[in-house]
């Protein structure tokens, strides 16, 4: 070997040993390894930055906003109602969301699955009060494993069925890759199920502003309108989607008489309620029983960044013994409150009509311009700028049919997966689905910039000629084995090399090999073609190899060695199991 693949090789290994140390955050080891290959000239100065426009880093940026704008939907409501987290344990919910993934990545791409269902794991694993972490990897692998079945599931399949068609002149077919993936995805599917257990429990490390300073007992007002669902409906009917994290305090009548919200106690037109509870638990409330909140803007404003302000009250503030009725404070400032929250203080009386006091805090919607002014005037602390849901008019609708119509393209419309992720990012965008302020704080930095670091080095492999080594000393090693060991070299080969490659590149570099060698040895290649896209296919021991991995990792808060706690033994099941129904299914 030369110089310059020895050097390639030496910075990937001391690169992985970084990652596996856990010493500096992944990002930084990334930029460091590309810093060191330019320096010793293994990666040319003009291509170092190459790898912030490749489609990888295109198609996870673009999917960590479809994801956030499925998330705000609204729709993950009504998915959680439908398999009622509550009544199910962890495992249990463990098991349908990796069945979900699974059997949805066999039909469109594995990582449009698995964005779909990201937001819907979250907030399962809130309600079950467990970490997200143990949802998320194992559906990332599910996805994997769900995208083996059929030909569209996931890249390595179209390709290799590609490089079929040159060598025989038949592709593959949609459903050859099904017997094979099917056995692979249930066998998977019990281990993760059994297995989970070896991942440890994980949160972000950046915990969001907003999480640091979470409040749990806002105070809000909405009444009844003639279009509201919960006219004619009880208490306990209305209060049925916050699962007990949301309550009704008081009903006040049109003529203001209090009525007890009893379970039982039927709603009119006209009714105000006064809700109390965790925000998102009353933003089920509100939108469940299609209820009207004080949420109006001045004409004048309408055109102007309307958002919501978490406050607290200072010791000196001039709203202390006021009310939002006695300031009239929609009519003199266009503010509207919102909601009101006091440290063990449950309200009954209307929203403005509540007497503010020291410590208070308070819920203000308006132009995010005024706002700071208007607070630093009042004396009141701004705790941090909420996206704030009460009362928004939210239509689930759009995102997801953008969301459908970009997976039929990417399936059936030949549209490439990173152009039609970022076009419905655009439109998740445009269509108001995702607010525009907030855009970027839905893109996870760190692993962007860890992937656009990675892939000039990983390309140093085939520059540099590394790749055309290894694939000659396999070829000389199969030889010397049987058929089922020279199938078990090329699937753990692919499994090898794809978190250096990324899986399309491991096919295109695998596939000519499996098939030469195979034809030396006298054997037919669909069953070494068929290894190859396994072993691209199922990368679990690094975020790095698979883009559906690397979504995973922010939000689960994985650390880089996390992966192969759970994915080492899941690649030795898929090899055991690989092998003989490869065998049987592709007769060598």
């Amino acid at each position: 070997m030369q110089t310059d693949q020895w050097l390639s090789l030496l910075i990937i290994a001391l690169m992985m040993a970084a990652f596996v140390w856990g010493r500096y955050r992944y990002d930084i080891v990334a930029a460091g390894s590309l810093l060191a290959a330019v320096l010793v000239g293994i990666v040319p100065a003009k291509d170092a930055f190459s790898g912030f426009s490749d489609d990888i880093v295109i198609i996870v940026g673009s999917a960590l906003v479809v994801s956030a704008a499925i998330s705000r939907s609204g729709i993950m409501d009504v998915a959680l109602r439908h398999l009622s987290p509550e009544k199910r344990s962890p495992r249990m919910q463990l098991v349908i969301l990796v069945v979900i993934v699974a059997v949805l990545s066999a039909f469109i791409k594995n990582i449009g699955a698995l964005a779909i269902m990201i937001p819907v794991a979250i907030h399962m694993a809130r309600k079950s009060r467990v970490s997200p972490s143990m949802f998320l990897m194992p559906m990332s692998f599910a996805s994997l494993l769900g995208g083996l079945m059929t030909q569209i599931g996931t890249s390595p399949n179209i390709i290799v069925s590609r490089v079929r068609e040159e060598i025989t002149g038949t592709p593959f077919t949609m459903f050859d890759y099904t017997p094979v993936g099917a056995a692979l995805t249930v066998t998977g599917i019990i281990f993760l199920a059994v297995c989970y257990r070896l991942l440890p429990e994980r949160v972000k490390e950046e915990a969001s502003m907003d999480e640091a300073v979470k409040i749990k007992n806002y105070t809000t007002e909405a009444s009844l309108t003639a279009q509201s669902s919960a006219v004619g409906r009880s208490i306990s009917w209305l209060q049925k989607p916050a699962h007990g994290d949301a309550m009704v305090t008081a009903i006040i009548s049109n003529n203001d008489r209090k009525r007890t919200p009893l379970p039982d106690t039927i709603l009119k037109e006209g009714d105000v309620l006064i809700i109390e509870g965790e925000q998102g638990a009353l933003n089920k409330i509100v939108s469940e029983g299609k209820l009207q909140l004080s949420d109006r803007t001045p004409e004048k404003d309408r055109a102007k960044d309307v958002s919501a302000v978490e406050a607290i009250v200072g010791e000196h503030s001039r709203l202390i013994g006021l009310s939002a009725k006695d300031l009239s404070l929609f009519e003199n400032t266009g503010l509207n409150l919102l909601a009101v929250s006091r440290r063990d203080k449950r309200f009954v009386e209307r929203l403005g009509e509540i007497k503010i006091r020291n410590g208070d805090v308070l819920v203000l919607q308006g132009d995010l311009q005024r706002l700071p002014d208007m607070l630093r005037e009042w004396g009141c602390l701004p705790l941090v700028e909420r996206d704030v849901k009460l009362g928004s008019v939210r239509n689930g609708l759009i995102p997801v049919l953008i969301l459908v119509a970009t997976m039929g393209a990417t399936a059936f419309g030949g549209v490439p997966v990173a152009a039609a992720f970022f076009a419905a990012a655009f439109m998740m965008v445009a269509s108001g689905s995702l607010p525009l302020r907030g855009l970027y704080g839905y893109l996870d930095a760190p692993i962007l910039l860890m992937l656009a670091a990675l892939i000039p080095i990983s390309d140093s492999l085939k520059t540099t000629g590394t790749t055309d080594v290894i694939a000659d000393l396999l070829s000389r090693t199969a030889e010397m084995l049987p058929p089922y060991g020279a199938l078990a070299l090329i699937l753990v080969a692919a499994m090898a090399v794809t978190p250096f490659l990324n899986n399309a590149a491991t096919v295109l570099v695998m596939a000519p090999i499996a098939a030469t060698f195979a034809e030396k040895l006298g054997f037919a290649p669909d069953a070494f073609l068929m290894a190859v896209a396994i072993g691209a296919g199922c990368d679990f021991l690094t975020p790095i190899g698979h883009q559906c991995n690397t979504l995973v990792m922010g939000p689960g808060g994985y650390r880089f060695g996390d992966y192969a706690r759970l994915g080492l033994p899941l690649s030795l099941i898929v090899l055991i199991v690989s092998v003989p129904m490869l065998l049987l299914t592709w007769p060598i």
